[in-house]
């Protein structure tokens, strides 16, 4: 069975550069990002890492914590970080899950549960490790996406992610496409216009089910 959304990760023991990790532990009552890449000192990869670290101000910002996954050992992790240093400008502090027994990689459904690490192995051995999940302070998964080898991640969209989730959570609203901070949201369709507007005061009825509304503060 695969991971959805909604259901809690798994609370896994893990090996990284910066020590030993209990996932659930490590979150505690933060936001969290888990990362995956198929494989050390890669191109794409670098740059995402890189992205990662220069935009460690804006997790903190959002009490969210980062960590990487790639299916190399912690030595390998150590050394290519100054690679990802290189490119960040900047440092990585965060840690890089070493899951090169792929437990992390089948538990989170990114590798079926007979897949192996051959010898001489290249990306395209562990090539769907190339995932985003988001995961909320209840250690459940929020939102997942998956890329393909040769398409670098958006790490802007997914901070913009980052803040839906956060918004609708606190807020029990709903965000339109391209939504971005500061911007209308959408009240929920469970709610009657006289319960819309004692919760949120005056809105917009753009059609009878999709009505919107600005968040006050």
């Amino acid at each position: 069975m695969g991971l959805r959304i909604n259901d809690v990760i798994p609370n896994l023991t893990v090996e990284t550069d910066l020590g030993t990790i209990s996932l659930h532990e490590w979150i505690g009552d933060s936001w969290a990002i888990l990362f995956s890449h198929p494989k050390d000192f890669t191109p794409v990869c670098t740059t995402e890492f890189g992205a990662v670290a220069r935009l460690a101000e804006e997790w903190e910002k959002r009490g969210c914590k980062v960590i990487g996954v790639s299916v190399d050992g912690v030595e390998d992790h150590r050394k290519w970080k100054g690679d990802i240093e290189k490119v960040a400008g900047s440092a990585a502090g965060f840690p890089i899950i070493a899951d090169a027994g792929l437990v992390v990689s089948k538990a989170f459904d990114m590798l079926p549960a007979e897949a192996y690490l051959p010898d001489g192995r290249t990306p395209n051995d562990s090539a769907t490790v190339r995932s985003v999940f988001i995961i909320g302070p209840d250690k459940q998964l929020k939102l997942s996406m998956t890329y393909p080898m040769t398409v670098g991640r958006n790490f802007a969209e997914v901070l913009r992610a980052l803040d839906a989730l956060q918004t609708t959570s606190r807020n029990g609203v709903a965000t339109p496409a391209d939504w971005t901070v500061g911007q209308d949201v959408i009240i929920p369709a469970s709610l009657s216009d006289a319960d819309a507007e004692a919760k949120f005061g005056s809105f917009e009825k753009v059609l009878p089910y999709l009505r919107k509304t600005s968040l006050k503060g």
